[in-house]
């Protein structure tokens, strides 16, 4: 199985954001963000090259197919990050 989906929530977790930091930063919803993660969702291009630039990212890498022995991404830790 490819899997396209995995490529946010693999690129948004290296980076240490929670999605609700993504989707703050893009300018998206955040449960819409949780949906395209998930593959439950059709992306127009102009929210990928939004989520994209959140995560300084080209488009392309969003779109990279995942062959079917890619490990399913980690999750992000849980909770609110201490303020500083």
């Amino acid at each position: 199985m490819l899997r396209r989906d995995w490529n946010l929530r693999r690129l948004r977790v290296a980076q240490g954001l929670l999605q609700e930091r993504l989707a703050l930063a893009a300018g998206i919803d955040r449960a819409y963000v949780g949906r395209v993660g998930r593959g439950s969702e059709n992306v127009a291009i102009s929210t990928l090259e939004a989520m994209a630039r959140a995560l300084s990212v080209p488009v392309a890498h969003l779109l990279v197919e995942l062959d079917g022995e890619a490990e399913r991404p980690a999750s992000s830790k849980a909770g609110r990050k201490p303020a500083h």
